[in-house]
């Protein structure tokens, strides 16, 4: 899994939003396959045009602390790579650290507010949600 920091870098090395994208659809090839058992409404992301799940899983770090972890897939190329950003965001973190990250600042940093369409925005925005309410469940 690409860290957060090595995405941004690369997004700012890259030039224009053709290449933006392809990188970001290839990010979406690099993410662990979805277990076929996991697409059900429970994991169903409402919100999204394209068909989006979400699930998160608990695990524990040394000092024992509640950290959670994500998998994902979508049917759209542009989303699953937009799902592996999240999983680079938000992945293997406490669940009060998720909920203080503030994506908006991130996604600025790629200019990608301005290039996803009014129903990409909403679906991320979704996605978005249905992580920091996994977290608060862990809390």
């Amino acid at each position: 899994m690409t860290n957060i920091n090595e995405i941004i870098e690369n997004m700012e090395f890259l030039d224009n939003w053709e290449d933006k994208y392809k990188y970001i659809i290839e990010l979406g090839q690099t993410i662990h396959d979805f277990p076929e058992n996991l697409r059900n409404n429970n994991t169903k992301v409402n919100g999204c045009v394209s068909q989006v799940w979400l699930h998160s899983s608990a695990s524990s770090n040394s000092e024992n602390e509640k950290l959670i972890n994500f998998i994902g897939d979508s049917d759209a190329f542009i989303v699953k790579g937009l799902i592996a950003i999240l999983i680079s965001i938000y992945t293997d973190k406490k669940p009060n650290e998720i909920l203080e990250i503030d994506h908006q600042d991130i996604f600025k940093k790629f200019g990608l507010e301005e290039h996803l369409s009014p129903q990409r925005s909403n679906g991320l925005l979704s996605m978005i949600q249905r992580i920091k309410n996994d977290a608060r469940e862990n809390i």
